[in-house]
């Protein structure tokens, strides 16, 4: 996993990722309504790891008002980008991986939206978590599964290890008992496959791509696309497989 790629990455689609990133901010909405369903007790002191813009950043605050937000971020331009979140006293920005930054002990919830699945070892970091979390604290996050952009991976031969809900929870549940766990298919539309390829770009998800495109490359990815992944006339699909988990500290 090249962190530096991935940074670079995100950091460029800063300006297009709000307007583009729809899948992510559903998944967030969907997130939020979790937690408070899930969790009763209060979240005073909530780390969030790979905050992007601020899009769930923003609902956290203000659906579970934390004394202590903790912001962080791969790329740390993304500072920037929560500015009217950082004004407010109780939050903080803090850049760096996520895997390997220290993070401050005795958290209430430490949380994440559309970000595990670019971690070398999530495995490693439910264990770290852990440590992090007082003794009634919770852990939870939406990541995404095996079946997102499937039409991607068949065509370049490229993608994230995406781990399944089962796997997932089963490296959990060694430290956590799970509160929730659940999936969803969610499929958008494009007019053509130029459009899936923009539409990926803008958002940065792209981090471990090298594909180098030649036109005839090009022209072949579309055509087998169009010939995959169309659900009618004139469009293809993209799938995005979301999960979402809620875990609370044994």
């Amino acid at each position: 996993m090249n962190k530096q790629l991935i940074a670079e990455r995100f950091s460029k689609a800063i300006t297009t990722y709000p307007r583009e990133a729809n899948v992510q901010r559903q998944i967030a909405d969907k997130m939020i309504h979790l937690l408070t369903e899930h969790i009763s007790s209060p979240c005073s002191k909530v780390i969030e790891f790979g905050c992007g813009t601020g899009i769930y950043s923003r609902m956290l605050l203000q659906t579970l008002r934390p004394e202590e937000l903790l912001l962080n971020d791969l790329c740390p331009d993304m500072k920037y980008c929560c500015e009217d979140l950082l004004k407010k006293k109780q939050v903080s920005f803090l850049p760096g991986d996520a895997e390997t930054i220290s993070f401050p002990a005795e958290s209430t919830l430490i949380t994440s939206c559309s970000a595990l699945q670019w971690f070398e070892s999530p495995e490693n970091f439910f264990e770290r978590c852990n440590t992090l979390l007082n003794n009634q604290g919770y852990f939870a996050f939406s990541t995404f599964g095996k079946e997102n952009m499937k039409e991607i991976r068949q065509l370049t031969g490229q993608g994230l290890a995406y781990r399944s809900r089962e796997e997932l929870t089963a490296s959990l549940s060694a430290l956590y008992d799970i509160v929730h766990t659940e999936e969803e298919v969610i499929s958008l539309n494009f007019n053509n496959p130029m459009e899936v390829l923009y539409h990926l770009k803008q958002t940065g998800v792209t981090g471990t791509c090298n594909q180098s495109w030649t036109r005839s490359k090009l022209n072949l990815f579309c055509q087998e696309y169009e010939r995959l992944f169309s659900p009618g006339k004139g469009s293809v699909s993209l799938t995005y497989h979301p999960i979402y988990i809620i875990a609370k500290k044994r």
